[in-house]
C-alpha cells in the first residue's frame, strides 16, 4: 500500500510538471538583471529578450537589481520557485563568489538557459587625462602615486580581474579604486571626470569611444580588435600578459535548479532562436562581442573552464579570499 502511494504521488508530480510545461508561459516571466541600466549585461539582455519572447509566446518583464557584485539578484532568484517564471540575467561574477568570500551560492545552483556571448576587456581613459596610451598611463601612475582614480565594480568584476592582471604583470600599481554598481554607471562617471581610467567590456565602452567621450589605451587580449583600429593588444606591449589571455567576461541567462526539464528546454530554444535574429547579431558584432549561444553540456563545460582559469588567476594574484582547492576547483 505504501509503495503504491509513493508511486501514485510520483506519477501525479510528473503529470503536474508536464501540464505546467504545456501551459508555459501562462503568466509574465520576471527577468532579473544583475547590473544597472546602460551597462553591458543590461544591453545584451534587453536586446535579445524581445526576439526570444516572439519564439516563446510570452512576456519577460526585466528589472535591474544591483548590489553585492550581483549577489543580491542571484539570491533573489534562488529564493523563488523553480518554475521558470524568474530568470537570472547575469554575467561572470557569481562563478567567483566562493573564492572571493562573497557567498556560498554560484551558478552551480542554476541551470544555464543560454551563455549568449563573450566580451573583450578594454582599458579606457577620460579624454582629458594627460596620456594617450598604456605606457603613458603607467608613467603617470609612477610619477603621481595614489593620484589616478581607477573605476571598479567590486570583487570578482571585470575591473578587478583586469586590475589583478595588471598588478601581477606590472607590479602593484598605486592607484585609488572607486567602486560602482556596474560598468554603465562607472563609464558615465568616467565621461564626467569622476574617475580617470576604467577597465570595461568593449561592448559597453565602444559607443563612448566612437563619440570621443573616452579614449582607449589598450585591448586586453592577445590580438588587437578590428573594432578599434590602431589600439594595441596589451600582450603586444608586455608579453607577460600572454599567461592570462585571452580572457573575457560573459553574459548568460539562468533558471533555478529544479525547474522542469520541459520548461528549461522551451527557454533554451527561445533564446537560441532569439540570438540568431539579425538585429541582435548585428548589434553584438558592432559592439565587439563574440557570439556563443551555448546551452546544455556545452554551457556547463564553458562555465567550469572559465571558473577554473579565473579563480586561479585571482588566487595567484593574492586577491582570492579562499583557495579554489577548497571548492574542488583544480588548477588549470
Amino acid at each position: 500500500m505504501k509503495t503504491f502511494f509513493i508511486g501514485a504521488v510520483s506519477a501525479l508530480a510528473i503529470a503536474a510538471g508536464a501540464a505546467m510545461a504545456d501551459d508555459y508561459p501562462a503568466k509574465e516571466i520576471q527577468g532579473i538583471i544583475q547590473w544597472g541600466a546602460g551597462g553591458s549585461t543590461d544591453t545584451v539582455m534587453r536586446s535579445v529578450t524581445p526576439h526570444a519572447e516572439e519564439v516563446l509566446g510570452g512576456t519577460v518583464v526585466m528589472q535591474n537589481m544591483t548590489g553585492g557584485v550581483g549577489a543580491i539578484a542571484l539570491n533573489n532568484v534562488a529564493s523563488q520557485k523553480a518554475d521558470g517564471y524568474t530568470l537570472l540575467m547575469g554575467a561572470e561574477n557569481p562563478l567567483l563568489y566562493k573564492v572571493m568570500g562573497l557567498g556560498k551560492k554560484d551558478y552551480s545552483d542554476f541551470v544555464p538557459v543560454s551563455i549568449l556571448a563573450l566580451g573583450t576587456p578594454v582599458l579606457v581613459a577620460n579624454p582629458e587625462m594627460p596620456f594617450d596610451d598604456y605606457a603613458g598611463m603607467l608613467a603617470y601612475i609612477h610619477d603621481n602615486p595614489g593620484a589616478l582614480r581607477l573605476g571598479a565594480t567590486g570583487p570578482g568584476g571585470l575591473p578587478s580581474v583586469v586590475t589583478a592582471m595588471m598588478n601581477t604583470v606590472e607590479g602593484d600599481l598605486d592607484v585609488i579604486s572607486v567602486p560602482y554598481d556596474g560598468d554603465g554607471p562607472a563609464l558615465t562617471a568616467l565621461q564626467g571626470g569622476a574617475i580617470d581610467v576604467m577597465p570595461a567590456v568593449l561592448g559597453a565602452a565602444i559607443e563612448g569611444i566612437r563619440a570621443g567621450k573616452m579614449k582607449p589605451l589598450a585591448v586586453f587580449d592577445t590580438e588587437p580588435s578590428d573594432k578599434l583600429p590602431g589600439v594595441p593588444a596589451v600582450a603586444s606591449i608586455n608579453a607577460g600578459y600572454e599567461t592570462y589571455l585571452p580572457w573575457g567576461p560573459f553574459f548568460g541567462i539562468f533558471v533555478k535548479k529544479g525547474t522542469p526539464d520541459e520548461i528549461v528546454a522551451q527557454l533554451q530554444h527561445a533564446y537560441a532562436e532569439g540570438a540568431k535574429n539579425p538585429d541582435f547579431t548585428q548589434l553584438m558584432d558592432n559592439r565587439g562581442f563574440t557570439m556563443l549561444s551555448l546551452s546544455g553540456e556545452e554551457a556547463e563545460a564553458f562555465l567550469a573552464k572559465w571558473q577554473q582559469s579565473t579563480s586561479w588567476l585571482l588566487q595567484d594574484a593574492g586577491l582570492a579570499k579562499k583557495s579554489p582547492e577548497e571548492f574542488g576547483i583544480p588548477r588549470p
